[in-house]
């Protein structure tokens, strides 16, 4: 005989990114005004080719602010969870557009190896420098929340590479001035890839994971199975899943085997408090098998 006994459902509120996201969002899109006008103004295609540039970033921070409000969506009958994986579908998302910008880079360095571009002047430097404000100003918007949330740590990531890239374009441009060494141009934007990679990389292995609902990573499966076998009212435990329901809520099913004289109400609510406060998994759903096999010891609870 079973019965699901204990549910918990008591999700703590994450911090509200959304004029985070606004900021940025009108930060990034004057900045990419600033870039086609100064761009037509000085007559450089490579101004106007980093304003497109921009304009996914922008599309990326669209991304997560959408997937940051549906993740708070009450579900519905086909979406019985909500939409809560928007965050992890977002962060994926991200990433992989981040790869796909590194490969734009890598592949611009190579071909201005062959054929190097001089920096067109004060104005590309100016520009450039005013991109590194922006970027790091709405990168800090972020920051804080880059290690709780994939999602925003997608976001962080867009504007830090974005911050690094134009930094880079800074020193280039000044080196330049004074000396004629073209090669350092495509060497330095390599350079940037390769840092920008090294953190995409990490963000889409993270995203991935969570999408196939693996144990995220700030959970520690192996203390959750010595908690459960901690507990003497326990005589065992099997089906133990823990996976994330967003990128920042984890869920927990297990089915337990108990005596039929263990208080099973105070029981389950104890492992659900300590479970939420110790392990950080908010969402917990309990069975409770029968056992006649094992009596339990009467500790107290």
């Amino acid at each position: 005989m079973s019965e699901t006994l204990g549910h918990s459902n008591n999700h703590p509120a994450g911090k509200d990114y959304g004029k985070a996201f606004a900021i940025g969002v009108a930060l990034n899109v004057a900045f990419i005004i600033i870039e086609v006008v100064f761009g037509l103004l000085s007559n450089s295609l490579a101004l106007i080719a980093d304003a497109g540039h921009n304009l996914s970033d922008v599309l990326g921070l669209l991304l997560a602010w959408g997937a940051a409000i549906l993740v708070k969506k009450s579900a519905t009958g086909n979406y019985t969870y909500g939409f809560k994986k928007s965050s992890v579908l977002a962060a994926f998302l991200n990433a992989m557009i981040l790869l796909v910008a590194i490969g734009i880079i890598i592949w611009e360095a190579v071909q201005r190896f062959a054929n190097p571009q001089p920096i067109q002047g004060p104005t590309v430097m100016l520009v450039a420098g005013i991109g590194v404000i922006i970027n790091t100003i709405t990168a800090l918007l972020f920051y804080s929340g880059r290690k709780k949330d994939i999602n925003i740590k997608g976001a962080f990531l867009h504007m830090a590479a974005d911050a690094a890239i134009s930094l880079g374009v800074v020193i280039v441009g000044l080196v330049l001035t004074f000396k004629p060494w073209y090669w350092l141009d495509p060497v330095v934007s390599i350079v940037i890839a390769v840092v920008i990679f090294y953190g995409t990389w990490d963000l889409l292995k993270d995203s991935v994971s969570l999408s196939l609902d693996a144990v995220p990573k700030n959970i520690d499966k192996a203390g959750v199975e010595n908690y459960l076998n901690s507990i003497p009212e326990i005589s065992g435990f099997h089906d133990l899943h823990i996976w994330a329901m967003s990128t920042t809520e984890t869920a927990l099913t297990v089915h337990i085997t108990l005596c039929s004289e263990c208080n099973r109400n105070r029981l389950i609510e104890k492992i659900s408090d300590n479970l939420r406060t110790r392990h950080q998994i908010a969402h917990t759903t309990i069975q409770v098998e029968d056992s006649g096999l094992v009596d339990c010891r009467q500790n107290p609870i």
